[in-house]
């Protein structure tokens, strides 16, 4: 009869060879952090035993969700002025840095049609009063600045990307008002309006710019009228687009493009796409929804963005807009983007009971927090606002200061990159278009995570600690696990190769 010291020793052999046999995940780590850290790989992985976790992430490959169309930012008259006021070694390296492989890789963007209050000045491509015909349309405004940063663009990157174009108001003459403030436009310009967006497809195009597609209307219930707006109800934006926007572009051979409706904040969005998905006839044209995130600091709307998937599950749902507005950004202070330092705009506006809504919160955690937010809930784009501003957060003529990813001295020739560079990057950089968001499991309410798969079959795994404290975390897939450690304050975008 065999001893227990026999039976002890054969289960120790056991345990020690299921621990030899067990699969690590292979893995490479990037991560941004408050301690420094700027896309910089993580190596030291090893430091990290089990008897350290207590999270486990969980990656599920057979829960696909949304197919991703991409990430990026908006070119703005303002961002394209300060790229020709520096030198060409800095121009060229923020160029570089937005759309090359080395860089961010930006493969989703935005402009204005017309000026907006990004822009020197106000000004439209129709400035001929009751030219009904557009006959004296030109794009002459974007040939100095805009165009030029566009091209450039298109020339540094290896993948490409897509543009999409938003108007922020028709002109003056077009409206009840008669001003680039507020109004709306008149019902017999309707037509003149859609004629307007296919003679900008065919401007654009003469100048090599392939425009992928539109929003309809810039903020349509008017951002207060404050800047360059024009009103829209849920409704007349839906009649507007089936029975003038849609079937023009059609007639001259654009019905390719895309057209995504409403294009404000998430709380409204509910109202938007009852009217906009109403039916087969009212949805025929819409490809999608656009969104912004100006209504807080912090709040998903995850409620608003599921009911506006589950009503149209085959739509696009793109965030358009979102940047940390009324707010002159820090010059070379990376600790002010990783603090409560910033608000937003509705600080100012909002009624007591909704101030909650618009708490300090630091910029990071508001784009890092967001963006996973937005992909754990259908959202398959997320395009940045101004590339590039000054230190005073501009030009602006509206003085409406903002803070960018990029903050440029013209003057001195200096350029900053913000950590929110670097946050945005983890996400462009390496869920490329056509990924497929996948199912996760997470543990730890502490940690923010979403993961897709790219079309070459990488994994791409974003890890979110916004807390004060380090933790240690299992990242498992099917049979296969890694255990790694993450800062404090820190994104990581960890990549998993092909099998």
């Amino acid at each position: 009869m065999k001893s227990l010291e026999y039976y002890s020793i054969c289960f120790l052999i056991l345990i020690m060879s299921c621990e030899s046999n067990k699969k690590e995940l292979p893995v490479t780590v990037y991560e941004t952090s408050k301690s420094g850290n700027q896309l910089t790989e993580i190596t030291d992985l090893a430091k990290v035993s089990n008897a350290d976790i207590t999270t486990i992430v969980k990656l599920d490959t057979d829960k696909k969700y949304q197919r991703i169309t991409g990430f990026g930012g908006a070119f703005t008259e303002s961002s394209a002025y300060l790229l020709n006021q520096l030198g060409k070694e800095n121009r060229n390296k923020i160029i570089e840095a937005y759309f090359s492989t080395k860089g961010a890789n930006y493969s989703l963007t935005r402009t204005h049609m017309n000026s907006c209050d990004f822009s020197l000045s106000q000004y439209s491509y129709s400035p001929v009063v009751d030219d009904m015909e557009l006959e004296h349309f030109t794009i002459e405004d974007d040939m100095d600045d805009l165009i030029p940063m566009i091209k450039d663009a298109m020339a540094t990157s290896e993948n490409g990307f897509k543009i999409f174009a938003s108007p922020w108001t028709a002109a003056p003459w077009m409206k009840d008002n008669n001003e680039w403030v507020g109004g709306k436009l008149l019902p017999k310009y309707y037509d003149t309006w859609a004629l307007f967006f296919s003679k900008y497809v065919d401007a654009y195009k003469e100048q090599g710019i392939d425009i992928w597609g539109f929003t309809v209307e810039n903020e349509p219930h008017g951002n207060g009228n404050n800047w360059e707006s024009m009103h829209f109800t849920p409704d007349e934006m839906t009649n507007f687009v089936m029975n003038h926007l849609g079937p023009k572009l059609e007639a001259d051979g654009h019905g390719d493009k895309i057209i995504l409706g409403y294009d404000q904040n998430r709380a409204g969005l509910k109202e938007w796409v009852d009217s906009m998905y109403k039916n087969e006839e009212t949805s025929k044209y819409f490809d999608g929804s656009a969104i912004h995130w100006y209504e807080s600091t912090y709040k998903i709307f995850a409620d608003e963005l599921q009911y506006a998937h589950n009503k149209a599950p085959n739509k696009l749902l793109i965030e358009t807009e979102g940047c940390v507005d009324s707010e002159v950004p820090a010059w070379k202070d990376d600790n002010w983007y990783w603090s409560k330092e910033a608000t937003d705009w509705g600080w100012d506006w909002a009624s007591e009971e909704e101030k909650y809504l618009h708490p300090k919160y630091a910029p990071v955690n508001r784009y890092a927090r967001d963006i996973i937010g937005c992909l754990n809930n259908w959202v398959d784009g997320w395009v940045d606002w101004n590339m590039v501003l000054d230190r005073q957060g501009g030009p602006n003529w509206f003085e409406n200061w903002c803070a960018a990813p990029v903050i440029v001295d013209p003057n001195a020739d200096e350029v900053y990159f913000t950590p929110l560079y670097y946050v945005m990057a983890h996400f462009s950089k390496y869920i490329r278009p056509g990924a497929e968001v996948i199912g996760v499991e997470n543990s730890n309410k502490a940690l923010q995570v979403t993961a897709a798969q790219n079309p070459d079959g990488t994994i791409a795994v974003v890890v979110f600690n916004e807390g004060e404290t380090e933790q240690n975390f299992s990242l498992s897939l099917k049979e296969k696990s890694i255990y790694i450690p993450i800062n404090a304050q820190a994104l990581q975008t960890i990549i998993i190769p092909t099998n």
